[in-house]
């Protein structure tokens, strides 16, 4: 396997309009292409809204109207997978000729979910992964995903698939990466905090995989004015803070941290160095003590509901 060139995307999105978001997504794409890239990775959420120090209106045993019609704006600007926004997204791919993975909000029925999708550069929509366990108050907005949507996908650039933001830090769900063999490991995420940097290092080296980690960038005016979140209403205040980088398997940042506004960061990505560096640690291989220690996996659905079709009546039963 050779060397691919990986484009991290960090900017805001054009919150609570998919359109427009999808739109800045083309252009941003077609940058990141000029640039030479093979995969480009977008933020958590990036279509169409991080909801930053937004509180839904919810106190404990207590929710007002102006937090409902947050949600109801929040769901309007959601994607349907599969649906028009799937579509435009392939279409992006295929333009640039380069594996695509965006954070989008996903709607289905009446609930929201983190989620990721991924696209060949031919236009062809792989898959998804949404986001197992929601953080703190992002559990009020969004649902939870199930086993189902845990891809790693065998590309002609490398074993591709994502973990999103603190879902890096439960470490059994990173082990089940590592035994699928993740070589590009993307890691979306809301975190601009300087201990995210740590987390990101600490998993490439973990896992002998790339780590490709990609944050907004957003101030206050990127969001409406008439959005009421507790971090105030001047409109240089930064909201998301960035600090998008790109790890190589020792654990070594090759572009990043930028923390000083929109920008597309790329790196060359010897794929050679992920054999190198698992001489001496593969964690779901030589490195592992499965006498001792073992993962068990569930990747079945969980529908809420199961419908189940009648048999046809058997004609000789007696009435």
């Amino acid at each position: 396997m050779g060397k691919i060139t990986a484009a991290v995307v960090q900017a805001a999105p054009v919150v609570f309009d998919r359109d427009r978001t999808l739109e800045k997504l083309r252009g941003l794409a077609a940058d990141a292409a000029k640039q030479g890239a093979d995969i480009t990775l977008f933020p958590e959420a990036f279509v169409s809204a991080y909801p930053k120090g937004l509180d839904f209106g919810a106190r404990v045993g207590m929710r007002k109207p102006e937090g409902r019609e947050d949600y109801h704006r929040y769901f309007d600007s959601a994607v349907d997978v599969p649906g028009p926004a799937v579509d435009f997204l392939s279409s992006v791919a295929k333009e640039n000729g380069f594996h695509l993975v965006v954070g989008v909000i996903e709607r289905e029925i009446g609930t929201l979910y983190c989620t990721v999708l991924f696209f060949a550069p031919d236009g062809t929509y792989l898959g998804k992964h949404r986001k197992l366990m929601p953080t703190a108050m992002e559990r009020l907005v969004w649902g939870c995903g199930d086993g189902s949507t845990l891809p790693v996908f065998d590309t002609p650039i490398g074993k591709l698939g994502a973990v999103i933001c603190w879902e890096n830090y439960m470490p059994l769900l990173r082990m089940a990466m590592y035994s699928k063999g993740i070589q590009i490991y993307c890691a979306p995420t809301a975190d601009g905090r300087k201990s995210w940097i740590p987390t990101v290092r600490h998993i490439a080296c973990e896992g002998r995989c790339f780590v490709l980690s990609c944050n907004q960038f957003a101030r206050r005016s990127d969001f409406p004015e008439n959005y009421d979140t507790v971090l105030g209403d001047d409109p240089e205040t930064v909201l998301m803070s960035g600090g998008s980088c790109i790890v190589n398997p020792l654990g070594e940042i090759i572009a990043g941290p930028n923390y000083d506004g929109e920008c597309i960061l790329t790196a060359e990505l010897d794929m050679a160095e992920i054999t190198r560096g698992k001489y001496d640690m593969d964690v779901a291989g030589h490195y592992a003590r499965p006498d001792v220690f073992r993962l068990y996996v569930n990747e079945s659905p969980q529908p809420t509901a199961v419908i189940c079709t009648p048999a046809p009546a058997d004609p000789f039963e007696e009435h």
